[in-house]
C-alpha cells in the first residue's frame, strides 16, 4: 500500500513539475498537458518496456492518468503562486526524483536484476520523464548538467541495497531511501555541489 502511495505522490509530483516548466515557456494548454504528462510517466514507461512487462502500468490502471490530470489542474488552480515560487519547480521535481528511484529499484528486484541493473533501473525511472520534459522545452536535460542529479538516484539506490540487510521492513527502507535522494538533491542544490567538468 505505502509503495502504491508513494508511486502515485510521484506521479503528482512530476506532473506538476512538467507543467511549470512548461508553463515557463509558455506553450499552449495541449503542451502544458502533454509535457505533464510525458514527465510524469515517461520514466515509468521506459523501465516497464526495458523489463518487459507490457502494457506499461499506465495503460492498465487508469489512476495513473487520473492523477495526472490531477496535477495539472491542481498546477492551473495555483499556477500563480506556484510561479512566484521559485522554487516550486525545483521541489516538486526533487520529491519525484526520490520516490521514482525506489520504485524502479524495486521493480528491478521483483524482475530478478542484478543489483547494479536494479540502481541503473532506479536512476533510468527517475531522471527519464525529465529528460523528455526539457528536450520538449528546448533545454539541455538537466540529468546531462554539472548537477548532483542522477548521482542522487545512484546514492539511493545504493543505500537502498545496504538497508536490505538490516531488519527494518520495507514500508521503513522505502521512505528512508526515498529521503536520502531528496535529501541529497537538496543539499546539492543548497550549498552548490557539482560533478567536476572535464576540459576540452
Amino acid at each position: 500500500m505505502l509503495f502504491y502511495s508513494l508511486d502515485i505522490i510521484g506521479t503528482f509530483a512530476f506532473a506538476i513539475s512538467g507543467f511549470l516548466t512548461a508553463l515557463n515557456k509558455r506553450l499552449d494548454p495541449f503542451g502544458l498537458f502533454i509535457v505533464a504528462f510525458v514527465t510524469a510517466l515517461g520514466g515509468g514507461t521506459l523501465r516497464d518496456i526495458l523489463i518487459g512487462r507490457t502494457p506499461v502500468g499506465w495503460m492498465i490502471d487508469l489512476n495513473y492518468v487520473y492523477i495526472v490530470i490531477a496535477g495539472v489542474f491542481f498546477a492551473v488552480l495555483f499556477r500563480r503562486k506556484l510561479n512566484y515560487l521559485r522554487t516550486s519547480l525545483f521541489l516538486f521535481d526533487t520529491v519525484g526524483l526520490g520516490v521514482f528511484t525506489i520504485i524502479g529499484v524495486e521493480k528491478g528486484i521483483d524482475a530478478n536484476l542484478h543489483p547494479i541493473i536494479s540502481i541503473a533501473l532506479g536512476t533510468m525511472s527517475a531522471s527519464f520523464g525529465g529528460v523528455i520534459r526539457d528536450i520538449l522545452c528546448n533545454e539541455i536535460p538537466v540529468i546531462f548538467r554539472k548537477e548532483i542529479y542522477a548521482t542522487a538516484c545512484i546514492a539511493g539506490g545504493a543505500f537502498f541495497f545496504i538497508l536490505k540487510e538490516t531488519p527494518l521492513n520495507d514500508d521503513w527502507i522505502y521512505v528512508i531511501t526515498t529521503g536520502i535522494v531528496i535529501l541529497i538533491r537538496l543539499l546539492a542544490v543548497r550549498y552548490q555541489l557539482k560533478l567536476p567538468l572535464i576540459q576540452s
